[in-house]
């Protein structure tokens, strides 16, 4: 049995949480069946550990702020024929305990120990905090 690893991801452009779900509910972010997407131009070499529970964390401002499960991955071909690998996920974002996470290109590897631990369940549903909040306090320790 494989072991479970996650990926990383900059949510670029993003400004919070609820702008990621808007971005997500739009049309162009959706598979033919209206599972939110990713389309990387890289096509991970761990799919196999990625498909074995584990998720996508998203960073939003220097912050990582929620994440959700992956399903599968299928492949993409853009408008100019290359191929791609469409990163599905399950509907909805799982808040997570707000990490900095210094910027970088594409996405990386997380492995499941170094992920931050989901909110409670009955936090889940709190208004998020300003990503630049987050950070100030996850960096004295408050999470």
């Amino acid at each position: 049995m494989p072991k479970t690893v996650n990926m990383l991801k900059l949510s670029v452009g993003t400004e919070d949480i609820a702008g990621l779900q808007e971005w997500q509910n739009t049309r162009r972010a959706q598979t033919d069946d209206g599972l939110p997407r990713h389309v990387t131009r890289m096509w991970p070499k761990r799919g196999e550990e990625i498909l074995n529970g584990g998720s996508i964390f998203w960073v939003i401002k220097g912050v990582i702020l929620c994440r959700q499960p992956i399903l599968h991955l299928d492949e993409y071909l853009s408008a100019d024929g290359i191929r791609r690998c469409s990163i599905v996920c399950q509907t909805g974002l799982i808040r997570v305990e707000a990490t900095p996470k210094r910027a970088f290109q594409g996405w990386r590897y997380l492995a499941v120990e170094d992920a931050p631990r989901d909110l409670p369940d009955g936090r889940q549903d709190e208004e998020a905090l300003p990503p630049e909040l987050s950070k100030a306090l996850a960096a004295i320790g408050v999470r």
